[in-house]
């Protein structure tokens, strides 16, 4: 099911049974699967598959970026140019996997290029993932990681800036 207002390119996929919200644009050869929700005012990017998975509004999905079952982006989180999900932490050929681990990113996180987040984490909100990061355990809110593994190195405002301390759990408004 898709709006009025949603612009999907000629060459992008989007399946029956998936939920496309008001403002969404999916671009070149990116493919949606059916039950797939996708909120309002989202941007799939160019090449980008998004499985059986939950978007919130305002999310933002650069090029080339794979977000398979299990994973579940809250509003307004930025997800860099090839950005790599994983759902099994065990895979193996020669083995039908049927579960999946969940992952949860949650408001406002920011995820670098390039980066990869390991199945069954969670994100705090307004985290920020540098580019290459390696994600392989849970993140607190507005925690600043980098490196592989990635390691916290500092805090960072709701605007992204870099902050001495961590801010509270319910600070939505920029401190800056």
């Amino acid at each position: 099911m898709t709006t009025k207002n949603t612009l999907i390119h000629q060459s992008a996929v989007v399946d029956q049974g998936a939920t496309l919200g008001n403002k969404t644009v999916v671009w070149h050869f990116s493919h949606v699967r059916e039950g797939a929700i996708v909120g309002d005012d989202c941007m799939i990017g160019q090449g980008c598959y998004i499985g059986n998975v939950v978007l919130g509004d305002g999310v933002r999905v650069q090029n080339n970026v794979s977000i398979y079952d299990g994973v579940t982006l809250s509003d307004n989180v930025f997800v860099g140019p090839s950005v790599t999900f994983t759902n099994v932490n065990r895979p193996r050929a020669a083995y039908k996997t049927n579960h999946r681990e969940q992952t949860m990113i949650e408001q406002g996180v920011t995820i670098g290029a390039n980066a990869t987040i390991i199945c069954g984490v969670t994100i705090g909100a307004y985290a920020f993932i540098a580019a290459g990061a390696v994600i392989t355990s849970n993140v607190s809110s507005h925690a600043l990681m980098m490196g592989v593994p990635a390691k916290q190195t500092g805090w960072v405002c709701v605007c992204g800036k870099e902050r001495q301390t961590q801010p509270t759990q319910d600070q939505v408004q920029c401190l800056c």
